[in-house]
């Protein structure tokens, strides 16, 4: 999305229904499951909104090299309440 673009999801929505909203893709994804990290995001403001990893997407973005706390899977976060990410270049 460029910047200053806004999409709002109902509270508890997968981020990935993000495509619903848009005319064209804004995150990439492949399994929807955690299994790929097609859908790395880069949260710039919000995490708490986006609820807290299982231990199984912090060992798998420890394996993608992207452990710092600063990045999710889209696929396995629910939004509840309001949020900035940055789609992370593969």
């Amino acid at each position: 999305m460029p910047e200053g673009v806004q999409i709002h999801l109902p509270q508890g929505s997968p981020l990935t229904d993000i495509e619903y909203e848009t005319s064209e893709p804004v995150i990439p994804f492949g399994c929807r499951s955690g299994a790929c990290g097609a859908c790395v995001v880069e949260v710039l403001d919000g995490a708490d909104a986006l609820g807290e990893a299982d231990p199984e997407e912090t060992d798998f973005l420890e394996d993608l090299g992207r452990a710092d706390g600063a990045f999710r899977l889209a696929c396995q976060c629910r939004l509840m309440a309001s949020a900035t990410v940055r789609v992370v270049e593969a």
